[in-house]
């Protein structure tokens, strides 16, 4: 090994085996780093792209009508993490938007089903708990009924040139919906904005007439008014030969709104990869038409994969239906539930029966979360209870008893050796001399505070390309080393104590700052 002397940063060089060279960093360098940390309570923000500072992600979106399902789980999870991200790295504003798919011909048939079976739905709201049945039931009587088709195409004529009574039944189906997707958002700890599809209905027919002015419009066969962009075969159809408008006109609409009137100028639209073709349309043209500018604005789609069954196909229930996104979550808050109850009987849990619940929803919703973000976004994943439930591997289970088990030794030191870090910390402000009350001597403290230096490197990692399983990966190799630390290194009653309850202090706050980047409830006790 070659001593590299006074380096700032590097303490020694080796070269090991043919085209590897290990550089170990000097404690004289971590050291201050984790003081920061500690100083702070913070951990350090990472550096910005310029010209990025007003964000709006496009992320959830469920329909109306419908429940929400296994696959607007990736959306709903990626889409909160990514907006907490970019809030923490300090942009000037994250618009939260939530594209409800809250208009189109499905309305003629639910409003036509409403009115036959609730005829008195003017006097109170109408029981509907069941978007699942209400919407299959009113389906088969579409394909079955001559008559209820009519009426159901009538409906929507009338919806779309704004007959009262359609639009109070069609408000009543919003609400109902709405209230059963806030109940999932609730659970996630998720928060968005509504801008729904029918939001944009009056601001498609400008859109359409600057595109026209601008000499960008083809009128095809039949009357189809389209937009042909570089490199894709097929047109946008901004109005269709029939006059009507789809998801062409209402997105280009809204990239419009978005960018001239919230003045974004960094969009990401969370979907799946299926319609990764269909916003690249949609981004081309407004790049085509001048409302995105070149080195202005940036328009990322970021298209996930499918969530799988065991048997490599979609994510299903036994009988072949979607899984409903509330029993998914039910289910694994359910089995944890059962498994810390086991723990707290056995008298191998540091928590009462009574904090059960708030501790299994915290570590079920998490595993939940984490086993979706700890991988790339754009590959598919198979769906299991069992793996993320794990209390070993790169599970969120993993984690959080690592942070609590810290949070344990911390408490102990306060409780059977009245040593209390924090007031160590406020104590330290007085006087400069901090090296002297961290040293970084064995091997294991080294590790991990090389590790908790890493924070800003993953931070910005993950505004390069939004996938936050880097904030995982980070979060996953810091446990390893505090595990690891804790293992190799005695810290109650050591003469190095204190010390090592600052590294332990200082991990707890990146761990914390990980798990609330990734929308994870942590908890000190388990």
């Amino acid at each position: 090994g070659n001593d590299s002397g006074s380096h700032p940063v590097v303490e020694q060089v080796q070269v090991n085996g043919p085209g590897f060279i290990l550089f170990r960093i000097s404690a004289t360098y971590l050291g201050p780093h984790v003081m920061d940390i500690l100083k702070t309570k913070s951990m350090p923000k990472p550096r910005l792209p310029l010209g990025r500072r007003v964000c709006l992600v496009d992320f959830s979106s469920p329909n109306i009508a419908k429940e929400m399902h296994v696959g607007h789980l990736r959306s709903t999870i990626l889409g909160e993490s990514i907006c907490r991200v970019l809030e923490f790295a300090g942009v000037d504003k994250v618009h939260r938007v939530n594209h409800v798919g809250d208009w189109g011909t499905q309305f003629g048939m639910l409003i036509q089903y409403l009115k036959d079976e609730y005829p008195d739905f003017a006097q109170g709201m109408p029981n509907i708990t069941d978007l699942t049945a209400f919407y299959k039931n009113a389906k088969q009587r579409f394909d079955d009924s001559a008559v209820f088709k009519k009426q159901s195409q009538t409906n929507v004529v009338k919806l779309q040139s704004g007959d009262e009574e359609c639009h109070q039944i069609w408000n009543i189906l919003c609400d109902v919906s709405r209230k059963e997707f806030q109940k999932v958002y609730d659970r996630l700890d998720v928060t968005n904005n509504e801008y729904g599809e029918s939001f944009y209905n009056s601001r498609i027919p400008p859109v359409i007439e600057e595109f026209e002015k601008a000499g960008l419009l083809r009128i095809e066969q039949g009357g189809a008014k389209c937009v042909f962009v570089d490199g894709c075969n097929v047109p946008l159809m901004l109005q269709k030969s029939d006059g009507g408008f789809g998801y062409d006109s209402t997105d280009m609409a809204a990239l419009k709104y978005r960018i001239e009137e919230l003045g974004a100028n960094w969009i990401v639209v969370v979907t799946d990869f299926s319609q990764a073709d269909h916003f690249k349309m949609c981004n081309a043209a407004a790049k085509k038409i001048g409302w995105a500018k070149e080195g202005q604005h940036t328009l990322t789609h970021i298209g996930f994969g499918t969530v799988q069954g065991e048997d490599g196909k979609r994510f299903k229930t036994r009988s072949g239906d979607t899984v409903r996104l509330v029993d998914l979550l039910d289910e694994a808050v359910g089995r944890m539930e059962a498994s810390l109850k086991e723990r707290v009987a056995e008298n191998r849990a540091n928590i009462t029966m009574e904090q059960v619940p708030e501790t299994a929803a915290a570590l079920g919703y998490g595993a939940v979360k984490y086993f979706d973000l700890r991988r790339n976004p754009t590959t598919n994943y198979v769906f299991s209870y069992d793996r993320m439930l794990d209390t070993k591997g790169n599970t969120a289970v993993y984690l959080l008893y690592t942070h609590a088990r810290l949070e344990s030794i911390i408490a102990k030191a306060k409780a059977e050796y009245n040593v209390d870090v924090d007031e160590l910390l406020s104590n330290s402000s007085d006087n400069d001399d901090d090296a002297l009350l961290l040293s970084l001597v064995h091997p294991s403290e080294r590790n991990l505070a090389t590790s908790l230096q890493m924070f800003t490197d993953s931070m910005q990692a993950t505004l390069d390309d939004l996938f936050p399983y880097h904030v995982c990966d980070y979060l996953y190799g810091t446990s390893i080393a505090a595990s690891d630390f804790v293992t190799q290194c005695k810290v109650l009653g050591s003469p190095e104590m204190k010390s090592r309850l600052l590294l332990c202090r200082a991990t707890t706050i990146a761990m914390r700052q990980c798990f609330d980047l990734l929308a994870i409830r942590h908890v000190t006790r388990i």
